[in-house]
């Protein structure tokens, strides 16, 4: 399927979500508004609430709740990449100056925080109390996530394992949720809801290998972040990790200087030394079979254009069609 059959699915659906969350970015001091306008509509390509339609869908969901849980866990990304920027001290976001840098760091974080307590508001909306529970449990590995890695940072003895649990906890939790809540919605059993969730998280983790490996193999407008972010930061991500491991001990020494020092300008060099190795194609084989895990997830489901729309997001996430 297209990325356009696949949107067509739920056309409906995402523009009813698209207008929830302007109505819902209503505030009353003018500053939320502008941050929350400048963060939110200026793009993105909604993927998380496209998951939570489709996996409602896939469900047979016939109401009105998936709108809101598409909006809701919308809200919550936008939350976290107000508050990522600003403990990075990113400078880009999707093509255009980072929020923290166009109204500062204090603007961001409040308004971060305005963004979750909006999403939970429109959670009890649902009437559902384990829907509730899913997002509470979610939002807190997501924060968990996040102090993890920052623990991890200029750290170059983070190993896969702890990657792996990073990228679990800040990324493909969300994910998961995403579609776990969808099932929830529809009064799935719990054998489906635990395969949506299974699908979701099996999926994050795969977009965000992808998205680590961009750092040192994309251009920064094609990616909408500096190249380099990852460096600049310290984050040691799985292409890092790999190379570290089968770099003759010059380079590796050098590899770890950079790490603790966060060199952005030594970006090439590096990409050099990943280059000198196997790095890039065992990361992507490594997102490769956890896409394969999470098309796995989705046989509890019958056919439908619902499935194979998202057994085609999790084929195409190696390729970040989306």
């Amino acid at each position: 399927m297209t990325e356009a059959e696949i949107r067509a699915l739920v056309a409906d659906k995402l523009t009813a979500t698209e207008a929830l969350m302007h109505q819902e970015m209503h505030a009353e001091v003018p500053l939320a508004e502008l941050v929350m306008a400048y963060a939110i509509g200026n793009g993105g390509k909604r993927f998380r609430p496209l998951l939570t339609l489709l996996a409602a869908g896939v469900c047979g969901y016939q109401g009105e709740d998936d709108v809101l849980a598409a909006a809701f866990i919308e809200f919550i990304h936008n939350a976290t990449l107000l508050h990522d920027d600003v403990v990075d001290e990113s400078s880009m976001r999707r093509g255009q100056d980072s929020a923290n840098i166009a109204f500062g760091n204090a603007a961001s974080v409040l308004v971060g925080d305005f963004l979750y307590t909006r999403a939970f508001q429109l959670m009890v909306r649902t009437g559902e109390f384990a829907i509730l529970d899913t997002m509470a449990d979610a939002t807190n590995q997501i924060a968990a996530g996040e102090v993890m890695q920052l623990s991890n940072v200029h750290d170059p003895d983070v190993d896969e394992a702890r990657y792996y649990r990073v990228i679990e906890l800040k990324t493909a939790v969300l994910f998961a949720a995403a579609c776990q809540v969808a099932g929830q919605i529809a009064q799935e059993d719990k054998v489906r809801i635990e395969a949506l969730a299974d699908y979701g998280r099996k999926l994050g983790m795969a977009f965000q290998i992808m998205d680590d490996l961009l750092d040192y193999t994309g251009e920064a407008q094609a990616i909408g972040k500096s190249l380099g972010d990852d460096l600049a930061e310290g984050k040691p991500t799985l292409p890092i990790i790999r190379a570290q491991a089968q770099l003759p001990e010059s380079d590796r020494l050098r590899l770890r200087e950079i790490i603790e020092q966060g060199e952005r300008e030594a970006i090439e060099e590096v990409i050099g030394m990943i280059d000198r190795t196997d790095a890039l194609s065992y990361s992507k084989q490594a997102a490769q079979q956890l896409s394969e895990q999470a098309i796995a997830s989705l046989e509890p489901f019958a056919d439908s254009a619902y499935k194979a729309a998202l057994i085609t997001l999790a084929e195409q996430a190696t390729a970040r069609a989306f």
